[in-house]
């Protein structure tokens, strides 16, 4: 070999050793911080100016770390505002922006603890005067900052005192809600009020404290920074990235438990799945309580003290590869006291089936005795593997669709209500089941240009009536349908007063990728960036506005800050012109005046809707009011009134739902079908949705909720389903009419 190869060879082993390692070391966040600034001024949709922000970066993190102003003072804001307020954007440029999130940080830090401090000494010296007219405000969040220490401290001890009023009314309230059932009050050997609430500041000190490392504070900055283009531009850590893809794909790796964190440090086994690791062993109980954790069990590794930890963290710990050990310490429930087993779990694929699209049918009869076959599909999340594709939420809905069409059914539902979005492409392939090949979405990105993107399929699955059931939680990929199928008028969203409002595109872009080659990149995170925003076939925008149904029902978070136009920096909303070739259907095919009409006379005569107006009616009062009472006979007598008015409404609720069960097993039939169904073929299951629900995790016994007497909803379904279901009988009714009438092409 020549001597110039073994040169370029020793250059390139050399040069192959540097980027090892440097993709082995834990990145700087300061370099991180600086690519992220840089990434954010080339790729965010609205270009914001960068050097400008530097104010809004500390405010959101400020809020971020101190929404209801317990801890800083105006001297700590005045600080941060001199010293920061105008260099953070440089800092960030420059890499030393850790420097001021390291300092508002450890600032942050000493207050809290300080005021948990404060919380033990109010707490052990066992004095509060709960007869005097007192009250603290509700929100904090467009109060001033305390003034000073003094007055933090004031604010913070009728903090205190609200949290022993509200535990000392919770436990009375639970233990004379048993003895009037006749049943063992579920909280008589629980500790005093004020021992579980320092143990629950216990809890808040060491996730400020003891269980943040720079990892987590960098992340925490860096969040805010992101946050301040729009609501969701974020920067999301190595852990929450992983975390997030394992939720799109509607898998992990795991033992397949959830789990709680008890006040008093433990993390507690709240439920196991079906057919998981830890019950397929079976030596891992409900109500089991976690203290330590060996995450590579028999390795090298040893245990892992958990007390107090946080949740996510202690769950990254019992996560791991597929096929490896982790050994969990346990408090046996209902073992003696002091008792403890190890218990190893070998990790394996846990499949989050109460997560998957499902279907049902509804066989319905009419009062005039008519007879409807509806289908009904909920999907929760537009989920999707990116990794490798195995996990499609469009193919799972194409599969349902596909039973349902030949099980003859005469009307569908798509519930897509507490959907909060997910993959764009299958909402679009998706779109494509319900109407012929067209416009589905029209993005635009910040130079201006607009792409039009249409359904792939070249004539629809299922064309008949069809009834989209949307609330303020639908967003993204949920408005995206919703908005398509109404715009092509092809079917009748019914719902809330909207959907959130969310009318962006993000990119997951890997910031280690973007370091200079010779930086390390180990943990570099994420940005996950607006780079588009997207329009209906209409032209018209969902960002802040939402999709506003055809049929409107009443709703409690009428009286909430609940949709993208109540989050912090919402881009704005707007118009662009109509997608080309966007050749809707008849208005008229779908008879929305009529719906509507029907729909009102129903929910005017309902009692529940009746109680949803009631409650949005206090709720908004409250809100307005901004008190809280700190006087125990006024607390009580507020407590006792909320009671005596649950007490009449589920007194009332229990004969009339009794009556309405009695009616349903006359008019419906339900029929179960889930993916496992669809996937073995047969005949359809028969099922009872008040009492037959597929049992995809074993739940521990919650004796406090049992106390609670609401009745459940009828046949399973809540006001909004059942009304949902009842305009699409009046369109498979309405249409079946027009049809013979020959008012119909289709």
């Amino acid at each position: 070999m020549s001597i110039l190869r073994i040169r370029r060879a020793a250059m390139a082993a050399a040069l192959a050793a540097t980027t090892l390692t440097a993709c082995a070391q834990q990145a700087n966040f300061d370099e991180v911080g600086r690519q992220m600034a840089i990434m954010l001024q080339n790729s965010h949709f609205a270009r914001l100016p960068f050097n400008n922000l530097s104010q809004r970066f500390l405010d959101d993190f400020i809020s971020d770390l101190d929404s209801q102003k317990a801890y800083f003072t105006q001297a700590d804001i005045d600080r941060f505002n001199r010293q920061y307020a105008k260099d953070l954007s440089a800092m960030l440029l420059q890499e030393n922006s850790m420097a001021a999130a390291k300092d508002i940080y450890d600032t942050f830090r000493q207050r809290v603890e300080a005021r948990v401090a404060e919380a033990k000494r109010l707490l052990a010296d066992n004095h509060f005067d709960f007869t005097q007219q007192d009250s603290i405000e509700r929100s904090r969040k467009d109060a001033a900052w305390p003034k000073d220490e003094a007055e933090a401290n004031a604010n913070w001890g009728k903090q205190i005192k609200e949290a022993v009023l509200s535990e000392t009314l919770r436990r009375d309230m639970i233990a004379q809600l048993a003895e009037k059932q006749g049943k063992p009050n579920p909280l008589k050997n629980e500790k005093d009020p004020k021992d579980k609430i320092a143990l629950r500041y216990e809890r808040f000190l060491h996730s400020v404290v003891k269980d943040v490392d720079d990892e987590d504070v960098a992340a925490m900055f860096l969040s805010s920074v992101a946050r301040s283009f729009d609501p969701h531009t974020d920067y999301m850590s190595t852990r929450e990235m992983d975390r997030f893809r394992d939720g799109m794909k509607n898998e992990l790796v795991g033992i397949g438990a959830l789990l709680q964190g008890e006040e008093d440090g433990a993390t507690k086994i709240m439920g196991i799945v079906v057919g998981g690791p830890a019950d397929k062993l079976g030596s891992l109980k409900l109500n089991d309580r976690v203290v330590a954790v060996d995450p590579d069990g028999d390795g090298p590794k040893e245990m892992v003290d958990i007390m107090f930890m946080k949740i996510d963290k202690v769950v990254d710990l019992i996560r791991g590869q597929k096929g490896t050990p982790v050994q969990l310490k346990v408090e046996p429930a209902g073992g003696a006291p002091g008792e403890t087993n190890l218990i190893a779990i070998v990790r394996d694929m846990v499949e989050l089936k109460d997560e998957q699209a499902s279907a049902e049918i509804i066989d319905m009869k009419t009062p005039d005795g008519e007879k409807a076959r509806v289908g009904v599909i909920t999907l929760p999340s537009f989920y999707a593997d990116f990794d490798e594709g195995k996990t499609r939420c469009s193919v799972d809905v194409e599969r349902l669709l596909e039973r349902l069409k030949a099980e003859n059914i005469n009307g569908l539902v798509l519930d897509l209500r507490n959907n909060g979005g997910g993959a764009l492409e299958e909402v679009r392939r998706m779109t494509g089941f319900f109407t012929r090949r067209g416009p589905v979405v029209q993005v635009k990105n910040t130079f201006g240009e607009i792409q039009v993107k249409e359904s792939d399929a070249k004539e629809s699955i299922y064309d008949g009536p069809m009834v989209v059931l949307t609330d303020k939680s639908s967003a993204s990929a949920s408005e995206i349908l919703a908005g398509a199928l109404q715009d092509d008028n092809r079917a009748v969203i019914v719902g809330e007063s909207s959907t959130f409002g969310k009318g962006t595109v993000q990119q997951p872009m890997d910031i280690g990728r973007m370091l200079p080659f010779f930086k390390a990149r180990n943990k570099a995170g994420t940005l996950k960036v607006t780079i588009q925003k997207f329009y209906r076939p209409s032209g018209n925008s969902t960002q802040n506005k939402g999709v506003v149904p055809n049929v409107i029902l009443p709703s409690l978070t009428d009286a909430l800050e609940v949709g993208e136009s109540f989050l912090d920096h919402p881009l704005e909303y707007d118009r662009i012109r109509v997608a080309p070739d966007f050749s809707p259907m008849k208005k008229e095919d779908l008879f929305l005046p009529r719906l509507a009409e029907l729909s009102t006379e129903r929910v005017k005569g309902s009692k529940d809707f009746s109680y949803v107006i009631e409650d949005v009616t206090k709720t908004k009062a409250r809100i307005r009011d901004n008190k809280v009472s700190l006087n125990l006979a006024d607390r009580k007598k507020e407590l006792d009134d909320i009671e005596a008015l649950q007490h009449d409404r589920n007194s009332e609720r229990k004969a009339r739902f009794a009556e309405i069960e009695k009616k349903d097993k006359e008019t419906f039939t339900f029929f179960k079908l889930t993916l496992d169904d669809v996937e073995k073929g047969g005949d359809l299951r028969p099922f009872d949705p008040a009492k037959d629900n597929e049992e995809y995790m074993k739940r521990a016994k919650d004796e406090t909720a049992e106390l609670d007497d609401t009745p459940k909803w009828p046949s399973g379904m809540d006001p909004y389903k059942r009304e949902g279901l009842s305009v699409l009988g009046d369109l498979v009714k309405i249409t079946r009419n027009a049809r013979l009438a020959g008012m119909l092409d289709r």
